[in-house]
């Protein structure tokens, strides 16, 4: 089971939602390269509101997606795409239902 996780809300800059939505849409390959990243998702909860929430089995795996190309990108276009900074929050996953393989 996957014990760690990370969600990051973000908010489009006035006229940036479909840019904000590309730029998300355009980090899926850049997850699937992450070994140690088990889940990606990149969502829409609002007009302007996004958030990217992942999964990890372990410290490292999180620590390595932290430092990886996705945050490197995430915050290079921070100031340009965003209302405000990125709010990321560390998250501990007490229960979770996967598929069965």
């Amino acid at each position: 089971m996957d014990t760690l996780a990370i969600l990051a809300l973000l908010e489009a800059k006035a006229g940036k939602e479909n840019e904000v939505e590309e730029f998300l849409k355009s980090a899926q390959p850049l997850a699937e390269q992450e070994t140690g990243t088990t889940s990606w998702y990149a969502v829409k909860l609002g007009p302007a509101k996004f958030g990217i929430f992942d999964t990890f089995k372990d410290v490292e795996g999180r620590n390595a997606h932290l430092t990886g190309e996705i945050a490197k990108a995430l915050f290079a276009k921070a100031e340009e795409l965003f209302a405000t900074p990125p709010q990321v929050e560390m998250l501990d996953i007490l229960a979770s239902k996967v598929p069965k393989v």
